[in-house]
């Protein structure tokens, strides 16, 4: 005779919480919550399709938010502004805003920021990126340590055609290679043309392109865009041969320092943006607080990030100086050697320089000026993007020009600090 044993099945306590909240699950017993999740970060408006695990004590979902519509979903420390939908995947560490929305089998790894209704298609990754407003990317995208802006709304918006890559490792092995797609005076006030970045190909960072340029499908970039409108024309001959010694910076190496003190610089202006004008914005919503805290910290990581790898740049540095001192001499002209000791002995003078709380000193009346008009506008309830796209060419001038005044200001004190040990030698002479 058999016996039948009946074993029973409960939810977990956390997930019956969150029905109770309202949240709707199509397979609650298919949901994770981890013990350390704050339940009343998490709306009640919630729905999850299929299988989720949420872990994190600082993960945030706000309203209206849809998780796992064609695959899992693995949510750890995100913070989730309203109607976002993560249709699968794995993102982790990053802050996705209002109308986000991103394709299946994403991958979105720390130091991620998502600006509103910016998006992606399927099998996407992300790392150290981050989107403004409107910019979409296709499928199959690796693009990480990069910031793209451009465009003024869902029909005119910057654009990653598909299978497209942001290549960020170098043969010497870092990652100093952040590429500027647009830039931060310009990009947040949401007039310029967009940026179309054609599919199958990629850029070789650190690049950095302007507003309008269009780089037809299959094309690997590996140079700068600094006027506006470009369309790329691809050379057709053919690179000479180049010797190349394993751990050296054959090459002139300023166009890489250049950039990245050029994406620092837009990093620490999007900070002073966030902290001085989008933090009025945030502070009105259920959850604003959390959501403006997520994305300062990822700022702030942000900067310490390429601060971190523009440090191991330097110590690489010191591999391919001893190299090229005694192997590359018949190879390279002595201006490699110099400016590579020159970037090395004035490093941590750069790096004192790119820590400190300059850009919070800059452009003072012309950002107490912008901030008067921004709350004359704001005080009529309308959301972010709206009290943007009001301002009259004038008021986005002024704006413009405190942010630039941060950059320029940032910018021409590094290359300064670069220029000292130069600039001594020559005094003594």
């Amino acid at each position: 005779m058999t016996k039948t044993i009946k074993k029973t099945v409960t939810l977990p306590e956390k997930v019956i919480c969150l029905l109770k909240k309202g949240a709707r699950m199509t397979a609650p017993f298919s949901v994770e919550i981890g013990d350390e999740v704050n339940l009343e970060r998490i709306s009640g408006s919630l729905t999850i399709y299929g299988a989720a695990r949420i872990y994190g004590k600082n993960t945030l979902i706000a309203p209206d938010v849809k998780l796992g519509y064609e695959a899992p979903v693995t949510l750890i420390d995100c913070q989730l502004g309203e109607a976002v939908e993560l249709r699968g995947g794995y993102f982790a560490g990053s802050v996705l805003l209002n109308g986000v929305k991103m394709g299946s089998n994403a991958q979105v790894r720390s130091g991620c920021l998502l600006e509103e209704e910016s998006g992606t298609n399927h099998c996407v990754g992300l790392k150290q990126t981050i989107l403004f407003p409107f910019v979409q990317l296709g499928s199959l995208i690796n693009f990480c340590d990069c910031l793209m802006s451009g465009g003024t709304s869902r029909k005119n918006h910057s654009e990653v055609g598909s299978s497209y890559i942001h290549f960020n490792y170098t043969p010497q092995q870092d990652k100093a290679t952040p590429s500027l797609i647009g830039d931060v005076p310009r990009g947040v006030m949401l007039r310029e043309p967009p940026i179309f970045l054609g599919g199958q190909g990629g850029l070789v960072g650190p690049v950095q392109i302007d507003y309008g340029t269009v780089v037809p499908a299959g094309i690997i970039c590996r140079r700068d865009f600094k006027t506006e409108g470009m369309l790329w024309s691809s050379s057709s001959l053919l690179e000479k041969k180049k010797t190349l010694i394993a751990g050296t910076y054959g090459g002139d190496i300023s166009h890489k320092v250049n950039n990245n003190i050029a994406y620092l610089a837009n990093l620490l202006a999007l900070k002073q943006w966030y902290q001085y004008v989008r933090r009025e914005f945030f502070i009105r919503e259920k959850y604003g607080d959390a959501l403006y805290s997520g994305a300062c910290n990822v700022l702030d990581e942000a900067i310490a990030e390429r601060i971190k790898q523009l440090r191991l740049f330097a110590k690489n540095m010191e591999t391919s100086l001893a190299v090229v001192t005694k192997k590359m001499k018949k190879i390279y002209p002595d201006s490699v050697s110099r400016t590579q000791k020159q970037f090395l002995q004035n490093w941590p003078r750069m790096e004192a320089y790119l820590s400190g709380n300059d850009a919070e000193k800059t452009g003072l009346k012309k950002r107490d000026s912008f901030l008067k008009m921004m709350q004359r506008l704001s005080n009529k309830s309308n959301s972010y993007i709206e009290t943007i796209q009001l301002l009259t060419p004038a008021q986005v001038q002024e704006g413009t020009g405190w942010l630039k005044d941060i950059t320029d200001n940032i910018t021409t004190g590094c290359i300064n600090n670069l220029h000292a040990s130069r600039q001594k030698v020559k005094s003594r002479v």
